[in-house]
């Protein structure tokens, strides 16, 4: 009885196992076979950032037409490829390519947003993401932003801000701008020169801030909102035309 239960086990086993390898390999067969039924595309962070859309995606993945997709063999299109074609673009931060059950050919896109542009004289030359990507301007949107100017704009345009030292100085005073409700209405410009001095300028108020290096952020703004509150109401908006913050417990005013 033992001796014909140990055959009985093993004859199953050995079912078992042709089994699993009939349903893989009908699987591989069925998956060579099958082809791309439709492409659907998602895209995150899109919201009043129009910059790139489905068809803009759908023109990188296709090489504008030249490799049709749909209808193709699951075989002969690279994920990978294609997924690298699109992870080009600057103004894609992520982006995931694969195939579901029913055939489709899935594109999961996260979009990166502009916070503040750069401009060189006469023209514009780019945005600042908010992970501090540099990103080309596009004949398609133009993202209403806190303008960046001034003779260091060059020098911008060649790294992301958080590649370097001195860009990831501006990346935080932009970040703080951003961050804060009151100074993100407040402040319509920045000038920032090639030894990386800042100045500001105001949305509604006539004076110049005379910032200087993009350094103690925090208390800097700590000093000029108490200015604000506490002087500018008594003397008058438009009294001064020149602040400076530069110097430590100190604000200068002409």
């Amino acid at each position: 009885m033992l001796k014909k239960l140990k055959i009985g086990k093993g004859v199953k086993a050995a079912f078992v196992s042709v089994l699993i390898l009939s349903l893989i390999s009908f699987g591989s067969r069925k998956q060579e076979g099958e082809k791309c039924q439709d492409i659907i595309i998602k895209l995150t962070n899109q919201q009043d950032n129009f910059f790139i859309d489905e068809n803009d995606i759908m023109g990188m993945m296709t090489q504008n037409g030249e490799d049709v997709l749909l209808g193709k063999h699951f075989k002969d299109i690279q994920l990978k490829e294609i997924e690298g074609r699109v992870k080009t673009q600057k103004f894609i931060k992520k982006a995931e390519i694969y195939k579901d059950l029913k055939g489709n050919l899935l594109v999961n896109a996260e979009l990166r947003r502009p916070f503040a542009r750069i401009l060189e004289p006469g023209k514009a030359n780019g945005y600042v993401a908010l992970d501090g990507a540099i990103l080309p301007t596009s004949t398609k949107y133009t993202s209403r932003a806190v303008i960046l100017s001034g003779s260091y704009m060059k020098e911008m345009m060649k790294n992301d801000l958080t590649e370097t030292e001195e860009g990831q100085k501006i990346y935080e005073l932009l970040q703080f701008i951003y961050n804060d409700k009151f100074w993100n209405a407040q402040i319509a410009q920045i000038d920032i020169n090639k030894d990386l001095y800042v100045t500001l300028y105001p949305q509604v108020t006539k004076q110049v801030v005379e910032f200087g290096k993009p350094e103690e952020i925090k208390q800097k703004f700590k000093k000029l909102k108490a200015f604000y509150k506490k002087v500018l109401p008594q003397k008058g908006w438009n009294t001064y035309s020149r602040i400076n913050l530069e110097y430590k417990d100190q604000v200068i005013a002409e």
